[in-house]
């Protein structure tokens, strides 16, 4: 496995594979890895003939007074993790590498990212396509996987990727769960015990909306009051959106049908956590 951090030189790389013929496979991330994103490495070691992780914790989609600065960074454990995937390099280049003197230039992607995520993190997704787009020119990848968990910037990526003809396949793979039903985030580290245990009320209400659903339950306004009553028994929990849209537009929805996914952004303390699920599907054990 291979650490490279100049651009050029993973671009260059990336071309040689590709002038022999091989497939390359690519999962981004901003590191501290966890079981999410050791099986997206999976998926992908099993996809292509090369795998490529990206760690770069980008900082054009922290906005003021998030937590840019506090986000956890260990490349060595996070290079001790990925080894045992099968990943050919890691690509993690530093921000001014990324953003030189004189970077000027912003992918805006409208609609999809004006809701949900979108609404409560000001330019939030600006940075992630721009970062996205230059990652996908960088690294030169035939597809790419992404976890479900970031169900908008998922749909957001694939919209850009399609508005742009990148000649790039976006592989979505499900949500990874803690055995306790917590959804894996490298943001989980920031809870305290305490603030953990009450996170479960994501899942929960998750898998209490999607029984209801599933019973015949179809009413958006009642499933929503069901998940407020449970999320609001949790002292510490304050609801950024709660919404149920519908799953390629991300628009409200007020009736429930196969394509309803309900998604949630809850801050325990001062950490956000977001989880998500299709209402029709049944949730996991």
């Amino acid at each position: 496995m291979e650490i490279i951090r100049c651009p050029l030189q993973m671009q260059q790389w990336s071309l040689a594979e590709r002038r022999q013929g091989r497939t390359i496979a690519f999962v981004p991330t901003m590191g501290y890895l966890h079981e999410g994103h050791l099986s997206l490495l999976r998926a992908g070691r099993q996809r292509a003939d090369r795998l490529v992780l990206s760690i770069f914790v980008n900082p054009t989609q922290f906005g003021a007074g998030e937590d840019f600065d506090s986000y956890p960074r260990d490349l060595d454990r996070d290079s001790t993790l990925a080894q045992p995937t099968g990943v050919d390099v890691i690509f993690s280049p530093s921000a001014p590498q990324m953003y030189p003197p004189g970077f000027a230039t912003q992918v805006h992607l409208s609609g999809l990212t004006e809701g949900l995520c979108g609404a409560s993190r000001a330019g939030h997704f600006d940075g992630v396509t721009t970062v996205v787009s230059k990652l996908f020119g960088i690294v030169q990848p035939q597809l790419a996987l992404f976890g479900q968990k970031d169900f908008q910037q998922l749909a957001v990526i694939r919209q850009m990727t399609s508005d742009l003809n990148l000649p790039i396949e976006i592989v979505g793979m499900p949500i990874v769960r803690e055995s306790d039903g917590l959804a894996m985030s490298s943001r989980n580290s920031y809870l305290t015990a305490e603030l953990r245990q009450q996170g479960l009320s994501l899942s929960d209400a998750l898998r209490q909306a999607s029984a209801a659903s599933r019973q015949g339950q179809r009413d958006a306004a009642v499933l929503l009051d069901l998940v407020h009553r449970r999320i609001g028994q949790e002292p510490a929990a304050r609801i950024d959106y709660c919404e149920i849209c519908q799953a390629q537009t991300l628009q409200p929805v007020s009736q429930v049908d196969a394509q309803s996914v309900l998604l949630l952004a809850v801050y325990f303390g001062t950490t956000r956590l977001i989880d998500n699920h299709l209402l029709l599907q049944p949730f996991p054990a």
